[in-house]
């Protein structure tokens, strides 16, 4: 089967899951024997813009001629079975899937998040959740928010929001979701049941050597409020205050846009080691490492990439409890979980860690049995090739 990725790239300075998941998918294809092309581009190269072009940058969020035009003639040279689409913001857009109408290549497409319906992306405002604009054409509470940083920076995705509403039920021949919990929030969106299907993320085995346990915990992810950093710093400082003799250190591994605060609030905590970015395979040695692994998101996430590769590596997740969470944990049995943005919840879990080692590493064995049972790569890959079976045997090109 010929398959075109089509992907536009997040920053390479900062963790993204949707980057690693769209290469783990491409290279399990190729060794599969399919052949793999991309189409991508990356937010890298905005650093090397003129200012006109980085001026130019709302207007493609929401349609970009020359990412149609481009992706046409590559659809020429490469005629691909099928497309897989995965993120067009911001330098693709959704014009890309005009493409492929236009070249009569089925579209299959992955929503990572939930930008189709909530212009930040994250249905989450004010540290609270959000569902303020779903089911509406016009997301005007985002507008009023200013809810991607500020209204001005809001507009183009409300007005993409607005614009392409109908075109994600007329232009894809598939639509996978990567969690039900993700799944029922876009029902708004009037998609055809027959073309939904719900795919967690294909995560392979890190090969590493098994790691001796250290009296330790990991966060790993991007550093920002959504992801529940400022929880885990107050329930991290609420554990010490709580335990007579803490055992626990707390490595962070990462970046974002609370990369300042984090580090200096290691510095003037000796229990705590922020090391910044790690490739994957140094980050599988800290998660693998550890007594558990902290997710503590505020907002409710659409997968747990992190879970799941905590799982792999026989460690059990610690994680609020919301979003895709309680679908890939079993309280108590392979992982916990505490109530969201609850601080003091995440702080007794922590103790229970320190306290209760035998009780976490014997869930920890209870993770990986769940991983090999329930996120075989290979099975992943299957149901991924019969989507795109699916696509190809039932395109849709609208009007």
């Amino acid at each position: 089967m010929r398959i075109l990725l089509i992907h536009n790239r997040w920053r390479s300075e900062t963790p993204s899951g949707e980057n690693r998941v769209v290469d783990q998918e491409g290279a399990a294809l190729s060794a599969a024997g399919h052949e793999v092309s991309t189409f991508e581009r990356s937010n890298d190269s905005i650093d090397t813009m003129s200012r006109l072009e980085k001026l130019m940058i709302p207007g493609r969020v929401v349609w970009s001629n020359s990412a149609r035009s481009t992706l046409r003639e590559e659809l020429r040279r490469l005629k691909p079975d099928v497309a897989h689409l995965h993120n067009t913001f911001p330098l693709l857009s959704p014009s890309v899937l005009y493409a492929c109408r236009d070249e009569r290549v089925p579209v299959v497409m992955t929503y990572h998040n939930y930008r189709q319906i909530c212009p930040a992306g994250t249905l989450f405002r004010e540290g609270s959740v959000c569902s303020e604009c779903i089911g509406r054409w016009a997301p005007l509470p985002a507008l009023r928010h200013g809810c991607y940083g500020s209204v001005l920076k809001t507009v183009p995705l409300a007005v993409g929001v607005f614009a392409h509403h109908s075109m994600w039920k007329d232009l894809l021949s598939a639509s996978i979701f990567i969690s039900h919990a993700q799944c029922k929030h876009f029902a708004t969106l009037g998609l055809s049941s027959d073309r939904v299907f719900v795919k967690e993320n294909l995560i392979p085995p890190m090969r590493i050597e098994a790691a001796a346990k250290e009296d330790k915990v990991a966060f790993v992810g991007r550093l920002t409020d959504t992801k529940g950093v400022p929880t885990l710093m107050r329930a991290w400082e609420r554990y010490l205050q709580q335990s007579p003799r803490p055992r626990l250190r707390l490595v962070i591994v990462g970046a974002g846009p609370l990369d300042g605060v984090v580090r200096e609030w290691a510095s003037a905590n000796p229990t705590v080691e922020f090391v910044g970015i790690l490739d994957r395979a140094a980050c599988a040695l800290q998660v693998a490492g550890s007594r558990a692994a902290i997710v503590p998101s505020d907002y409710e996430e659409p997968f747990g990439l992190v879970i799941v590769e905590a799982m792999a590596a026989g460690v059990p997740p610690v994680a609020s409890a919301h979003g895709a969470f309680p679908e890939l944990i079993t309280d108590g049995r392979n992982g916990v979980l505490f109530e969201p943005r609850n601080a003091d919840a995440l702080a007794k879990v922590i103790l229970d860690v320190d306290s209760d080692q035998p009780r976490f590493e014997e869930m920890g064995k209870r993770a990986r049995e769940t991983y090999e049972e329930r996120f075989d790569p290979g099975a992943n890959l299957d149901q991924l090739v019969s989507i795109y079976q699916f696509a190809i045997m039932n395109p849709v090109w609208g009007a």
